[in-house]
């Protein structure tokens, strides 16, 4: 009888987690979508490669939605049982709240395990491997950009005029370059032939210009300078094309809980890093085991807001979610600025909302509330 029970909760919760997970990471994606479309529309991107973009987004949308998922599903399926009097008549039969939370915590287990998996792994390296892909795109679909007789301006300090670029080849004829990263000169360079050659290791792009020369001009427009060559490469800032990206070495969020703790050991750190890098200790830790006192809270709030259980069950879920976050993204901007330890910083929501589901799944155990206890005084 119990494991029959215990399956039926189990279904009941699971079945409303997969629909709002597939939804929540839906809308994450929606978000992407336009640069997504930018990609394939001024960059010529293939279709394979979007998807590889999308499947490698995936982990960190998966993280940030499968706790809020487990905490919306689990307030409609006990808020449902509440509504149709089943949790009463389980408790009539001599089934502890103790016992109905067991299906509710392998689940939440089940899912704590899934978010460690993904953000102690799949999360760093689909991160950078976003990172990468991106720059290869970019590299590869560079002279997609450039039209011909169009200026092009994709490269920061660097306007690109191209007479003409045969069809089906990776070069350009008749290129002029406008180089303005030095502040005030301004350098002409024309070319017959240019070529953009990628460095996969460095994460690079440059132009390589042959049979051309270089016109400098003065700032007061007194001096001229001529420099003729054979080959002349380039190197080009992306930074533009790839929004900001920082392309050749790893973010916090590109590096594995080893790499983070090897990175805060090296020496000449100064202290935002060493900040940023604990802030990221944390949270690899901490978002997962969301997933655990979500389904401690879930519970009692469940079976409370029993009247109108989905639409109830849903506010409730938001509100609660809304609160988490909120007090998260406080939490961490108080310990990047020093003000907090990253600790502090990231523990406090945790701890806050461990204590409150674990007080509110023992009044509801003992059927009793904080208001009832005052008007027994």
């Amino acid at each position: 009888m119990r494991k029959i029970i215990d399956r039926y909760i189990f279904r009941e919760i699971t079945f409303p987690f997969l629909i709002i997970l597939f939804v929540l990471t839906f809308v994450l994606l929606m978000g992407k979508i336009l640069q997504i479309m930018d990609l394939v529309i001024n960059k010529g991107v293939s279709f394979f490669s979007i998807v590889k973009i999308i499947f490698f987004m995936m982990p960190s949308f998966l993280l940030f939605t499968i706790p809020i998922a487990l905490l919306i599903a689990i307030l409609i399926a006990v808020g449902r049982l509440s509504s149709d009097n089943e949790i009463t008549a389980l408790k009539t039969s001599g089934i502890s709240l103790l016992q109905i939370y067991y299906p509710v915590a392998i689940i939440s287990l089940i899912t704590f395990i899934l978010s460690i998996i993904i953000s102690y792994f799949l999360v760093p390296q689909s991160n950078f491997a976003t990172k990468r892909l991106l720059f290869n795109i970019i590299q590869q679909n560079a002279n997609i950009g450039i039209k011909e007789k169009v200026f092009n301006d994709n490269f920061k300090g660097f306007l690109l005029y191209a007479e003409k670029i045969p069809v089906n080849k990776n070069y350009m004829e008749g290129v002029v370059v406008s180089d303005k990263r030095i502040p005030g000169q301004q350098n002409t360079i024309m070319a017959k032939k240019a070529v953009l050659v990628s460095d996969p290791e460095s994460m690079r792009v440059k132009l390589t210009l042959e049979d051309g020369s270089i016109h400098t001009v003065s700032s007061d427009l007194k001096n001229y300078r001529k420099i003729d060559f054979k080959s002349y490469d380039i190197s080009l800032d992306l930074s533009t094309a790839l929004s900001g990206i920082d392309k050749s070495a790893k973010s916090s969020r590109d590096m594995t809980m080893t790499e983070l703790l090897d990175a805060m050991k090296k020496p000449g750190k100064n202290e935002a890093d060493v900040r940023e890098l604990a802030i990221e200790v944390h949270k690899k830790i901490s978002i997962p085991l969301s997933c655990i006192f979500f389904g401690l809270l879930a519970l009692p709030l469940g079976i409370r807001s029993h009247r109108s259980a989905k639409s109830r069950g849903f506010a409730v879920g938001l509100i609660v979610v809304s609160s988490y976050y909120l007090l998260r993204i406080g939490g961490e901007a108080l310990s990047e600025t020093g003000y907090l330890p990253p600790a502090i910083g990231v523990w406090v929501p945790n701890i806050l909302f461990t204590f409150a589901g674990i007080y509110l799944f023992y009044t509801a155990n003992r059927e009793t509330s904080f208001f009832q206890k005052l008007s027994s005084f």
